[in-house]
């Protein structure tokens, strides 16, 4: 079963091209690092370089601040994820686990039915 796309939740800018599904994990700070697992979707504020080891997991990534030259924008393209960025309301809005859908190359994210993973 394929994964399918729902309602946009979310609009910011196309920051890493392609599209991922994955459970929506909601990262405040390092100190919730030991909570994240591979191919969960990081959801956060901002990143800088301690985030790495967590785009290095991620499916996607999805991040309320930021441009096409933010740390997670440039990451995300070197390792071929997904990034929506400047997707305000983005902690708050998706709840943790939800099943979403990151269209890097649009700047959406929407909800999700199907399997996980990257297309």
């Amino acid at each position: 079963m394929r994964a399918t796309s729902g309602d946009i939740l979310l609009t910011g800018i196309a920051a890493g091209p392609g599209t991922a599904v994955g459970p929506a994990r909601i990262i405040g700070s390092l100190d919730d690092f030991a909570r994240f697992r591979p191919d969960d979707v990081l959801v956060c504020r901002t990143t800088s370089p301690a985030w790495t080891p967590l785009l290095a997991r991620a499916c996607a990534v999805v991040t309320e601040t930021g441009g096409m030259l933010a740390h997670a924008a440039i990451v995300a393209r070197e390792f071929g994820i997904p990034a929506v960025l400047a997707a305000a309301g983005a902690m708050t809005t998706l709840t943790e686990g939800r099943l979403v859908r990151v269209d890097g190359t649009h700047g959406h994210v929407g909800t999700a039915t199907g399997n996980t993973g990257r297309n």
